[in-house]
């Protein structure tokens, strides 16, 4: 059955196209990709199937989970409050959450909480029933001790970065990080990005290739195949129960113009379309590097600035020119302040490998 693809896309791009189209017939079951350039939309394109039984076509409003592209959009956030003066990186967690100081955790400071160093990368055990219960979740991460002396190590807190500072914005600002990133963010951008996600949305979602699901919050081991999949339909990323919690690490869910929007304010000094999210010299001090990096196998340290991973110096080894946040499977999204370009890549099936494939294309059609 062949895929049907919408959307418009520069002739400059003809290739992404091409490879976008072509992506469908080499596995792909249902993606979105955006491009703008100084804030103009050049490429937005959908295509393929919501399910993997390839019955309901992808629309231009299909949204779909992209795992940690949602740390991006946190960060975001955090930023605002570092401009306005309201959050210090180098104040305590403490300053701004008082139990968070118990166990020896008194003195790790926002700055190594925003770049995965505070020791505390696991999620704490908990009952099935609490797992997306924001309370909870603090309350067991404030009572939690370090796994190593914070600053020592930087491993990436895929699940733990979220509560963390998640639970830090809402004491600062009262409101929770999914309320915040929609009235502060995507709603003045018309960015089409959820962080908690009601039940009028689910016609519009599409659901992840079964399989290849993965969740902060893994059932137990042991279970057998029928017990796995009764927990899955649960609490699993297709559920209900997912998409509606905000968990500010993991379960955004998105369009990839949505993703592309928000980037393409970021890759124009934090404006667009009139509207201004981050002032340009709270980027510059965002995508300053933080820790030494993390070690990635056969390749070059992940570096982390102010919550944003940091993937390309400028052409002449100066600051860094490209950033953004990827996801588990794929998703991704990107700023490149030299060409002042955003990228958004979104998709259902995890780890296609399609996403490297067109980003490439991009560049080489500029080229």
């Amino acid at each position: 059955m062949s895929a049907p693809v919408h959307g418009t896309c520069d002739d400059t791009f003809s290739k992404v196209r091409d490879l976008f189209e072509r992506s469908f017939e080499g596995g792909e079951i249902g993606a979105g990709v955006a491009v703008l350039i100084d804030g103009e939309p050049v490429i937005d394109l959908w295509g393929g199937w919501t399910d993997e039984e390839r019955t309901r076509p992808w629309e231009r409003a299909t949204i779909v989970n992209v795992y940690s592209v949602t740390k991006g959009m946190a960060s975001v956030c955090l930023n605002q409050l570092i401009e306005r003066g309201l959050l210090d990186l180098d104040a305590p967690v403490s300053t701004y959450w008082p139990e968070f100081a118990q166990n020896g955790k008194q003195d790790i400071s926002m700055r190594l909480v925003v770049s995965h160093q505070a020791g505390l990368p696991n999620l704490p055990p908990l009952p099935r029933n609490l797992a997306y219960d924001w309370t909870a979740v603090t309350t067991a991460l404030a009572e939690a001790a370090p796994e190593w002396e914070p600053g020592s190590q930087q491993v990436y807190h895929w699940g733990t970065w979220g509560y963390l500072n998640g639970e830090v914005l809402r004491r600062i600002d009262g409101r929770t990080m999914g309320t915040y990133l929609r009235e502060e963010v995507c709603e003045p951008l018309g960015a089409d990005f959820l962080l908690g996600v009601g039940p009028e949305h689910d016609a519009r979602c599409a659901t992840l290739a079964q399989g290849q699901v993965v969740t902060p919050f893994d059932a137990a081991p042991g279970l057998s195949p029928e017990e796995r999949a009764e927990d899955n339909a649960m609490w699993g990323p297709n559920s209900r129960t997912w998409r509606a919690a905000e968990i500010p690490a993991a379960n955004g869910h998105a369009t990839a113009m949505g993703v592309a929007r928000v980037y393409g304010a970021l890759a124009r000094g934090g404006e667009l379309d009139g509207v201004r999210i981050l002032r340009p010299a709270t980027i510059d001090r965002a995508i300053v590097q933080i820790g030494p990096g993390m070690p990635m196998s056969g390749g070059s340290p992940l570096r982390f600035g102010t919550g944003f991973i940091l993937y390309r110096d400028s052409q002449g080894g100066g600051p860094v020119a490209t950033f953004g946040h990827g996801g588990i499977g794929g998703a991704v999204g990107l700023a490149d302040r030299e060409r002042k370009l955003a990228f958004g890549y979104v998709m259902n099936k995890m780890n296609s490998g399609f996403r490297k494939v067109l980003e490439n294309a991009v560049y080489e059609c500029l080229a």
